[in-house]
């Protein structure tokens, strides 16, 4: 990605391993510029800041079911005692059990911040600083006596990450997304649209509603398929396991094939079931059994419900499994499914008929060129960056860990959280994707590491060297955050160094120096050559204009 190559280039991080990275300091001012934002906009908000430990007892975890929900993405050990550990991926369980210290219901509602460090084992960190195993990140959390309570406090944190979000100066789409292992409802993403990410979701141009695939409510007729039920036949496809593989062999579209998906949830054996040319979501599937925890079948179970190996199971004669199916099926005749046993499926299966439903849902990912839900126009597919995340948690955790309080009726309730998240060294990455050109990074002042670089063309010259320091001085004395470029470089390579950090104001202290007049430029704007004493106000001009366009 680009902002990987340029912030290694510029001197901003170093790598240390796969996903592991320091901040320079050029790298660190800029995060702490962000954080300070970040900062501002939760006290404004009534949130309060605290820091939580990164080491947590793994019981903990385990209360909650994520230890297993996360496997090896949660990095674990032990201490000398041989008590086990793991580093914090995220903290909904240590700041719930700092929250069951709260018994009343006057001490509601409350919201707690930290800006501190992730640890994520992920299999594949990518792009530099938008993916990795170590990171820093501002994690909030709410804590109210009712949902009510709760929709105000989310409605507060909506509102901060909006403003930070415009005071960073990113451009943004809100998403309606998956809780994933957070759990919850009301799951808003927000976007930084842009080809180089790594998340996918799907914008309707017409009212701009947004969601991922999996969560993208399918819509429209069933359309009921006007052919009759032929009779049931049984084909052999020796070494045909696959959706390509089944159709290539018995020249259908994928359209025509049904596939048969076997999961475990929570004690149930379920056969999902859409069309071949379709995605299962497992979002809607977990909804739609009303579980939580959701994984594939393994070879041995999908033998002991279907008799058949893996590629084969099909929904007829299906033992031990309750079967689901996507809407979109309910309009199909004459399909074909796996047959139950292995190289054989079946064809002209129908509902109904040969097999039962137990529940019909929307299961299915929507993809680009559905309708949109709200107003019908086509959906067009988006890339993005995953800048922030915010969901209503209800009482997942408080009743797995006892946060409870009495209320005023004399009942004791277990208190309903939020959570928001927003990620500031990957920030900092979406800041360069968004805001570069070929000659380097272009920072928005307000995130830059130095407001202004002075840039003395030739150290050598006694009048110039001293009329760069003078403005160096007089410019921090102002209140601004200065650099002074005096190493002894040919001039080229201070420009294009310059250009390459992407300070938004540059002072160029050149030939006219004798004249007692300077170049003022704004990093990808304009450029002006005015008296020395004028270069202050020149800066607020030039720093206060909107280059995004």
């Amino acid at each position: 990605m680009i902002s990987h190559r340029l912030l290694l280039r510029a001197g901003f991080m170093r790598q240390l391993a796969a996903g592991m990275y320091s901040l320079l300091p050029l790298g660190l001012r800029v995060v702490r510029k962000i954080e300070n934002i970040v900062r501002e906009e939760m006290d404004a908000a009534g949130a309060q800041e605290l820091l939580l430990p990164a080491l947590h007892p793994l019981e903990l975890w385990e209360k909650t079911g994520r230890a297993e929900y996360w496997g090896d993405e949660l990095m674990k050990l032990k201490d000398r005692g041989g008590r086990q550990f793991c580093l914090g991926g995220t903290h909904e369980e240590v700041i719930t059990q700092l929250a069951a210290e709260v018994k009343s219901y006057r001490e509601l509602p409350f919201t707690l911040y930290q800006i501190q460090t992730k640890f994520r084992d992920d299999p594949r960190p990518r792009g530099g600083l938008i993916r990795l195993r170590e990171f820093t990140m501002k994690d909030a959390y709410s804590f109210d006596r009712d949902v009510p309570g709760l929709d105000v406090s989310y409605g507060k944190m909506l509102e901060a990450y909006h403003k930070i979000l415009r005071r960073v100066g990113l451009p943004y789409h809100m998403v309606e997304a998956s809780g994933g292992g957070m759990g919850g409802w009301d799951t808003v993403e927000f976007e930084l649209p842009t080809e180089t990410g790594e998340s996918h979701y799907l914008r309707c141009e017409g009212c701009g509603y947004a969601a991922t695939p999996e969560v993208a409510k399918a819509t429209g007729e069933v359309a009921e398929s006007a052919e009759a039920e032929l009779a049931l036949e049984r084909v052999e496809t020796p070494d045909q396991r696959t959706i390509e593989q089944v159709t290539a062999f018995l020249g259908l579209p994928a359209s025509k094939l049904v596939k048969t998906l076997i999961y475990k949830a929570e004690g149930r054996v379920v056969a999902a079931l859409v069309r071949g040319d379709r995605e299962l979501s497992e979002d809607k599937l977990r909804a739609l059994l009303g579980v939580r925890k959701l994984e594939m079948a393994e070879a041995a179970t999908i033998a002991r419900v279907s008799g058949a190996p893996v590629g084969f199971a099909g929904p007829v004669g299906i033992k031990g499994a309750e079967i689901v199916a996507d809407e979109e099926l309910r309009g199909e005749r004459n399909f074909v499914t796996g047959g139950n046993e292995a190289d054989l499926h079946l064809r002209n299966v129908n509902w109904g008929r040969d097999f039962e439903v137990k529940q019909w849902g929307d299961l299915r990912n929507v993809e680009a060129g559905d309708s949109c839900p709200k107003c019908g126009e086509a959906l067009t597919a988006y890339r993005g960056i995953e800048l922030a995340h915010i969901f209503k948690l209800g009482t997942i955790y408080s009743e797995a860990l006892e946060a409870e309080f009495l209320d005023e009726d004399g009942q004791r309730k277990a208190m309903v959280m939020g959570c928001y998240g927003i990620g500031t060294t990957r920030m900092m990455a979406a800041v360069v994707e968004q805001f570069q050109d070929e000659a380097g990074i272009i920072w928005p002042p307000a995130v830059a590491p130095f407001d202004v670089v002075v840039i003395c063309v030739n150290q050598d010259d006694e009048i110039q060297r001293g009329l760069a320091e003078k403005l160096y001085r007089e410019l921090g004395e102002a209140g601004l955050e200065v650099l002074l470029e005096d190493r002894d470089e040919r001039p080229g390579v201070k420009f294009k160094d310059a250009d390459l950090m992407g300070i938004p104001g540059q002072v160029v202290v050149g030939r006219l120096a004798g004249e007692g007049k300077v170049e003022v430029r704004r990093r990808g704007g304009r450029t002006e050559t005015v008296e020395a004493e004028q270069v202050k106000g020149t800066l607020d001009e030039l720093l206060n204009e909107d280059t995004s366009g």
